[in-house]
């Protein structure tokens, strides 16, 4: 059997916390093997020490048949190793090719030859069929292009192998199709692929091997074409993983969120939503289904206050909330999980506990007279950390050092334990295992089965279909039509997000 990589009982520890312990993992020239794990179970750990970012305590690795130190990124890229990261290492303001040449430039008497360098971007883009121009600029171009970039940075520099963290975290399911079939071309050109994900549905369409890791331990590598998600969550989670989200039926009373012609518009004023009208009543669960980019943001940031109305209203329980300022509108009664965690969610730098009371640290109990008692703020993070299995060695850890799971799990504690009449969920489960999927679906249909309103905004199909009561499916920024997800199928969804109305079909077919 012949190993292009080979990591022999790799160990890493940070401090006391041990997050690789013994794991080894063997890939194959020519395939795409994935590492299947839990947010949190070292996956990212393990190939950033393959990637020369990490230094291991102990095991071995190597790489064509030979033991190797990799001591920098600089190193795996002289053996032919390459990088996708999950958040993108780009300078927005430079071209495709300024970013690919960054740090190995070729000059020409000291001088940065660009034309000769775009030549080759051009030419690699072509070969891998990546449809990249390179001279566009980054921030002009879509999160699926940017994605090229990085895999072209590799390329540029000569990888044989890849490693994908998460590649398909922030893509649309077109882009994610697209990437797959970039992967395939990859592999038939002779390369080889490590693949860090925890999608179940990707991993069976993509990849030939799977390595399982569990907190922090191997569990076990299997062929792909002998297994089947259902045995894979639970190899990966340690338990049975429903899938199929159980509920009873909605029983919506009165309406709660009136949103009545609204118009809002993006940083440049361009109207991103457009008159658009939707209700939310209490005791329901109504899923926005859209194309990443057709005003969902801006439509989330609007009802939240983070983002002006140009026109329109905006009412809780028949109070108008129209561009008041975010403190007031979430004290009227709004939870609002957001759909970048790191940017609108938490303070990175601060501890777990603190981003715990960001809400309400200025309320009774925690404050009294302005004066902040920790002692209460320590009390309801352990709380909530307890109820919302948040794993963190202690409320005073850093919320950067929590996995991207955990993180979630504590934004949406903080925002359910106050009991808001209107939960918008943004994204709740992107980038996240089926564990903490299936955890946080069951929490929203609490808050419905409580009487609650719930808003899901989603890019997830499945998860739309899965948990929404009522959709509606929204293209360029009005919502275009709304169904019942038992009345509906995928096929037809994505032909509506895509601006094609189904009765129009219908009407065609009557015609013939």
């Amino acid at each position: 059997m012949e190993y292009v990589i080979e990591m022999l009982g790799i160990r890493k520890q940070f401090g006391d916390f041990v997050a690789n312990d013994d794991i080894t993992l063997q890939l194959q020239k020519g395939e795409i093997h994935a590492l299947l794990g839990e947010n949190g179970a070292g996956k990212s750990t393990l190939m950033n020490v393959l990637f020369g970012l990490y230094q291991p305590e102990a095991g071995q690795i190597k790489v064509n048949g030979k033991e190797v130190q990799i001591t920098d990124p600089n190193k795996a890229n002289e053996l032919g190793i390459g990088m996708v990261h999950q958040h993108f290492m780009l300078v927005e303001n430079f071209t495709v090719t300024e970013n690919i040449i960054l740090g190995s430039e070729p000059t020409k008497m000291g001088l940065i030859n660009i034309r000769k360098a775009a030549k080759k971007v051009k030419a690699l883009s072509e070969q891998y069929g990546l449809n990249v121009d390179p001279y566009a600029k980054i921030e002009d171009i879509s999160v699926g292009m940017q994605q090229r970039v990085e895999i072209l940075k590799t390329l540029y520099r000569g990888a044989e192998m890849l490693i994908f963290d998460e590649p398909t975290a922030s893509l649309t399911p077109q882009e994610i199709e697209e990437l797959i079939q970039i992967m395939k071309r990859l592999i038939a050109e002779g390369k080889s692929i490590i693949l860090i994900t925890h999608k179940l549905k990707e991993i069976m369409e993509v990849s030939d091997r799977v390595t399982i890791i569990r907190k922090g331990k191997g569990i076990g590598t299997v062929t792909t074409a002998e297994t089947n998600p259902d045995q894979l969550a639970e190899m990966m989670v340690g338990r049975q993983v429903v899938f199929k989200t159980e509920k009873t039926p909605a029983h919506p009373k009165e309406v709660i969120l009136q949103v009545e012609n609204l118009t809002v518009t993006d940083n440049r004023n361009i109207e991103r939503v457009k008159n658009l009208n939707l209700s939310v009543r209490a005791g329901e669960i109504v899923g926005i289904a859209g194309i990443d980019g057709n005003g969902q943001s801006e439509l989330i940031e609007a009802i939240t206050g983070l983002r002006k109305v140009s026109s329109g209203k905006v009412t809780l329980k028949g109070k108008d909330l129209t561009n008041l300022k975010p403190r007031k509108i979430t004290e009227t009664g709004v939870g609002h999980i957001p759909q970048d965690r790191h940017k609108h969610g938490l303070v990175l730098d601060y501890p777990i506990s603190y981003n715990i009371a960001l809400q309400t640290y200025y309320q009774k109990p925690i404050s009294k007279a302005g004066i902040i008692d920790y002692k209460k703020v320590n009390k309801l993070a352990e709380a909530i950390i307890e109820e919302y299995d948040v794993r963190t060695p202690s409320p005073s850890t850093e919320a950067r050092a929590l996995s991207g799971g955990n993180q979630q799990k504590a934004i949406i504690g903080r925002e359910v334990n106050r009991d808001p009449e209107l939960l918008i969920a943004a994204l709740p489960t992107r980038g996240l295992d089926v564990g903490a999927i299936e955890f946080i679906h069951r929490r929203l249909i609490e808050q419905r089965d409580k009487g609650k309103a719930v808003l899901l905004i989603s890019f997830e199909l499945d998860e739309v279909m899965n948990v929404s009561d009522s959709i509606a499916v929204i293209h360029d920024g009005s919502i275009i039509d709304t169904v019942k997800p038992q009345e509906t199928t995928e096929q037809k969804l994505g032909l509506l997000m895509a601006g094609q109305s189904l009765h129009a079909e219908q009407d065609k077919v009557g015609d013939e």
